[in-house]
Parts: structure tokens; sequence; C-alpha cells
């Protein structure tokens, strides 16, 4: 008599009729969704960025424009682009 161990062996593959088509249904799955994942991340960081410019408003200018503004938010662009990337790096003027 032969000991089982659990461990089946696995089923032979049956070839897909229509494997084309189901390989364009993924593709097309895994874009929408990488469509919408880059739409929720545009929208959150758009989100993000209004509010970092409200504080900076609010807190360091208390509502008025000022010279030292340019100062301060390069020097913030600077610290915030050293801990998390290029995108809060201060934008040059084209």
């Amino acid at each position: 008599m032969k000991k089982q161990t659990g461990l089946q062996k696995p089923k032979a593959v049956k070839p897909l009729a229509n494997a084309g088509e189901l390989l364009q249904e993924l593709r097309s799955m895994i874009e929408q969704a990488k469509q919408s994942v880059a739409i929720a991340i545009n929208s959150s960081l758009t989100a993000l960025y209004w509010r970092i410019g409200c504080r900076i408003r609010s807190e360091i200018l208390q509502e008025k424009r000022a010279v030292y503004g340019k100062e301060i938010v390069a020097t913030l662009s600077r610290q915030l682009a050293m801990e998390f990337g290029q995108g809060f790096a201060e934008k040059k003027p084209s």
C-alpha cells in the first residue's frame, strides 16, 4: 500500500480555445486599473499641494504676499525634496 503525502500531482492545463481573447481582456483590465490608480494619485497629489500652499500662506505669510515668501518656499522645497523626492522641488520659471 502506497502512503499518501497529501500532495497531488498537478493536473495538465487544458489549452484555452479563446486564449487570445482572454489575454486581450486581461490586458484591458490591467490598463484600466493602472489608469484608475493614476487618476487617484493625481487627485491626491493636487489636493496635497493645495493644502501645503494653504498652510504656507496662512502660517508663514499670514495671508499676505511677501518677498521673503519666495525664500521660505525655496527652503521648504529643498528640505521636502531631499526627504520625499523631486516632486517637491522648487519649480523654476520657464
